[in-house]
């Protein structure tokens, strides 16, 4: 692979997950923004929809044409409502770009299941074929070299990351998973909405989308391959007043005997190698605060022997762990450079 400095694209700049994609992109000493996209703003100065990048990001909105977008780029990252990419995507790669999708078009393999869930028609049995599943911390040698890389969900991403060691080692048994997710309000983008106005969500904890959330079966797709068996979960998400973090809290049977710092060794273990993963002591939980701005996820553990039930609590910020971070971190290992490259924040606190 190429080591020099490379040209990304944003697809979808004017949004949470392309504002981010640009304050971390920005510190990458090997990735230039060379241009940013938009259907609805072409034509105006970028900040003009983000004034906090005045002097700093001095590049106009253009629209989305791919063949234009070859001509300045080599990745195009796809900060995009679903729907878009399943469209855009397959025009990108015949054009030889890369493709870093942050939407859920490419995330579930089978066609029918996304149409099921998300309401809109699947991309192409090919596309979905081509593209590879990033969720990096646990399957960062299969992104390498790939043209086409599907960035998971937030909530996956905490989700999954929590459970996949005790998953794969047989040590819960999958069928009593509950999972019980609370998100920030920029969890549901930049658009206005009465579900995330001020006066609405302020001083208020809502359950939403009980049974029915877009990223259920993302989650059992693969807590399903992990398993070699189908895994079905019950799965809560909830808003909370505040503005970045997810907090993923799972409960599970325990298969025999195991203890907390059983679950923290095998964690720890696991996910050795990679930077962004961080395995908290015994008796002691992560917070949303402490991963602020950051590209952690956070675990901790409660094994309750009166039970029989382990609880893991996983925290990552969901702009940037459960978007724009695991996205970078995606090209990082796409190009074969060092994963953490470009990512090395110390997190916000307080």
């Amino acid at each position: 692979m190429d080591n020099g400095t490379i040209k990304a694209a944003i697809v979808g700049a004017t949004g949470y997950g392309g504002a981010e994609l640009i304050r971390l992109l920005q510190a990458h000493p090997q990735v230039e923004v060379s241009c940013v996209l938009s259907s609805s703003n072409s034509g105006t100065p970028l900040s003009a929809s983000f004034p906090h990048l005045t002097d700093i990001i001095e590049l106009e909105l253009t629209a989305i044409e791919p063949a234009v977008i070859k001509e300045k780029a080599d990745v195009v990252f796809l900060a995009t409502p679903a729907g878009v990419s399943s469209e855009l995507t397959p025009k990108l790669l015949e054009q030889g770009l890369k493709v870093i999708d942050l939407s859920g078009d490419l995330r579930l393999k089978d066609g029918a299941v996304y149409e099921k869930w998300y309401k809109r028609a699947p991309a192409s049995p090919d596309i979905l074929e081509k593209a590879v599943y990033g969720l990096s911390d646990v399957y960062g040698d299969s992104v390498a070299g790939q043209s086409v890389i599907s960035n998971p969900g937030c909530f996956p991403t905490a989700t999954l990351l929590g459970l996949i060691p005790a998953v794969k080692e047989g040590w819960i048994d999958p069928a009593t998973l509950i999972i019980d997710a609370k998100t920030g309000v920029s969890g549901a983008g930049r658009g206005v909405g009465l579900g995330t106005h001020y006066s609405e969500v302020n001083e208020s904890v809502k359950a939403y989308k009980v049974n029915a959330h877009q990223h259920i079966p993302e989650i059992e797709q693969v807590l399903s391959e992990t398993a070699g068996s189908e895994v079905v979960v019950t799965f809560t998400t909830h808003l909370i007043p505040m503005t970045r973090g997810i907090l993923s809290t799972m409960y599970a049977s325990v298969n025999g005997s195991k203890s907390t710092q059983d679950f923290i060794d095998l964690y720890r273990s696991f996910y050795k190698d990679r930077p962004f993963v961080r395995i908290r002591e015994n008796g002691i939980l992560p917070a949303t605060k402490e991963v602020s701005g950051s590209n952690y996820c956070d675990i901790g553990f409660s094994a309750d022997e009166r039970t029989g039930r382990v609880t893991v609590v996983s925290a990552i910020d969901n702009m940037v762990k459960g978007a724009a971070g695991q996205a970078i971190q995606n090209l990082n290992l796409a190009m074969g450079w060092d994963e953490a490259t470009g990512l090395n924040f110390i997190p916000m606190y307080p």
